[in-house]
C-alpha cells in the first residue's frame, strides 16, 4: 500500500508528491495499492476522533501556548500538560496521555525502549477545525490498512510513543516496529547535499542504474552475514531481517556506490547497455544521429571502463568528433620524445594490411593494431606510457579513453592517420 502521508499541507506540495512517485517507479520499487492521500481519508480520521470524543480518551481544549507555558511554570516544567475540556466544545483535539507508568516500543532493531508517560503532554491530535495531524493519522491509517510492520528512520522513534498511544486510545492491536538508523556521509555527520547527490532524481542524473542503487542502499548498515555484495532485488527480499540491522549509522559513500554500479554496467547485455547510455548521449549530442555501428562498438570497448553511463560520451566522444582541446593533456604528455615516438607509430599503422576486417572495414582490427603497437615501447627503449599516451592525446585530445589498440581500431585507419598526422604538424610547429 502506498500513502501519501500529507496531512502537512505546506510540504505536500504537488511537485513533491511527483517526486515520491517518479522516483519509485523509476527504481522500479512497484506498490500493489494506492497511492492513497491520508487528506482524502478526513472521513474515517473524523469517525475515529469521534469515537475518542464519546469515550472520554479525547477532550476539546481551548488553551492557548500562552496557558500551556503557565500550566507548566506552575507544575514543574519535566511535567506534560494535562489540559481542561472546554465548557463550550471549541478548540483543539487532545488525547488523554496517562500520568503513571511508561509506554514501551518493542523495537525490532534497539529493542525495548521506554518513554515516561508523564513527561508527555496531552498532545493534539487535531486542530480546531477539525483536521488531523500526523501522529493521529498515521495510527489510523495503519489501524485501517492491516499494517503490520512500519520501518522507518530513526528520527521517527520520538513519533512512536504517541502512535502508540492512540492504538491503545482506540483498542487496537498497533504494528510491530522497527527504526533505522539514519545515514551518514563519509565525514559522519548526517547525510545531505554537501555529500553529493541528495535525490534519486540527482543519483539518475548522474548515469546510475536502478538495480545498482537498491542493491547499494539495501546493504547500508545490514548484510545478508556473508562477503556477498552483489544481490538482486529478490535475493535481498529473501535474506532482509530487521533484526539483522545494525544500531549505528551507515555511511552513504558514492564511490562504493560508484564501483557497484560500475560492477551492474559490465554485466549488462551489450544491446542494454547501449539503450542505456542512449539518452545521455543524447543530451550530450543534442540528440543528432550518430554512426550505430561506430556507436555500438565504442559502448562494447568502454563497458568495462565507465563506472556510470554519464561516463560513456566522454570516452567515445572522439569515435563522433574532432579530439578535444585539453592544453594541460598535451603539455603533460607531449614532451620531447613525442615526436619520434609519433613518427614510429605513424609507421606501424601503415604497415597494417587493408581489407574488410574490422570495426570500419579497413584491416584495423584490435588484433592487427595491437601487432603492430605493442612492439615500439621495447624499439624506442621507453615506458609503455610514453608511448601510447601520445597516442591517446593525438586521437582523443586528452589522456583518459578506453584501451589504446581498441580506440585505434574503433577510429579506424583513415581518421587515425590523419590526427597522427595533426599532431605531429603540432610538435614540429612548436619545436621551431
Amino acid at each position: 500500500m502506498l500513502r501519501i502521508e500529507d496531512t502537512d499541507l505546506e510540504r505536500s506540495t504537488p511537485e513533491n508528491v511527483a517526486q515520491i512517485l517518479d522516483a519509485l517507479r523509476w527504481l522500479e520499487l512497484d506498490w500493489d495499492e494506492g497511492p492513497v492521500s491520508q487528506v482524502g481519508r478526513a472521513e474515517d480520521h473524523a469517525a475515529a476522533l469521534e469515537k475518542l470524543l464519546e469515550s472520554g480518551a479525547a477532550y476539546r481544549d481551548s488553551a492557548t501556548a500562552e496557558d500551556v507555558k503557565a500550566w507548566k511554570a506552575e507544575h514543574g516544567a519535566d511535567r506534560g500538560y494535562r489540559g481542561t475540556p472546554s465548557g463550550d466544545g471549541t478548540g483543539a483535539i487532545r488525547l488523554r496521555v496517562p500520568d503513571d507508568g511508561d509506554t514501551v516500543v518493542e523495537d525490532l532493531i534497539r529493542g525495548e525502549v521506554r518513554f515516561p508517560n508523564r513527561s508527555y503532554d496531552d498532545f493534539v491530535i487535531a486542530r480546531g477545525d477539525g483536521s488531523v495531524l500526523y501522529n493521529f493519522a498515521v495510527a489510523v491509517d495503519d489501524a485501517d490498512m492491516g499494517i503490520t510492520e512500519v520501518i522507518r528512520g530513526d528520527d521517527h522513534l520520538s513519533n512512536t510513543p504517541k502512535q502508540l498511544l492512540v492504538f491503545e486510545a482506540l483498542g487496537i492491536e498497533p504494528p510491530r516496529y522497527a527504526h533505522v538508523p539514519l545515514l551518514h556521509g563519509p565525514d559522519g555527520k548526517k547525510l545531505s547535499k554537501r555529500h553529493g547527490a541528495a535525490s534519486v532524481q540527482e543519483l539518475r542524473d548522474a548515469g546510475y542504474l536502478p538495480a545498482a542503487i537498491r542493491n547499494y542502499i539495501a546493504l547500508l548498515g545490514w548484510g545478508p552475514g556473508d562477503d556477498e555484495t552483489l544481490l538482486s532485488t529478490e535475493e535481498l527480499v529473501k535474506r532482509f531481517r530487521p533484526g539483522d540491522v545494525g544500531r549505528s549509522s551507515a555511511v552513504f559513500d558514492e564511490k562504493k556506490l560508484r564501483w557497484m554500479n560500475g560492477r551492474y554496467m559490465r554485466e549488462l547485455p551489450l544491446e542494454e547497455y547501449r539503450e542505456s547510455v542512449r539518452s545521455f548521449v543524447d543530451a550530450e549530442t543534442g540528440g543528432r544521429p550518430l554512426n550505430e555501428d561506430r556507436f555500438a562498438f565504442g559502448c562494447e570497448i568502454v563497458q568495462e571502463k565507465a563506472q556510470t553511463l554519464q561516463e560513456v560520451w566522454p570516452l567515445i566522444r572522439f569515435l563522433f568528433e574532432p579530439p578535444v582541446e585539453d592544453e594541460k593533456a598535451w603539455r603533460k604528455v607531449m614532451k620531447a620524445d613525442a615526436g619520434r615516438v609519433l613518427a614510429e607509430v605513424d609507421s606501424a599503422l601503415m604497415k597494417i594490411e587493408g581489407g574488410e576486417a574490422g570495426p570500419n572495414g579497413d584491416g584495423f582490427t584490435i588484433k592487427a593494431v595491437e601487432a603492430a603497437l605493442e612492439p615500439l615501447p621495447e624499439k624506442l627503449e621507453l615506458g609503455a606510457g610514453k608511448v601510447f599516451q601520445p597516442i591517446r592525446v593525438s586521437i582523443t585530445g586528452t589522456t583518459i579513453s578506453p584501451g589504446i589498440f581498441e580506440s585505434v581500431a574503433a577510429l579506424g585507419r583513415e581518421e587515425t592517420l590523419a590526427r597522427i598526422e595533426s599532431a605531429r604538424t603540432k610538435l614540429a610547429d612548436q619545436a621551431e
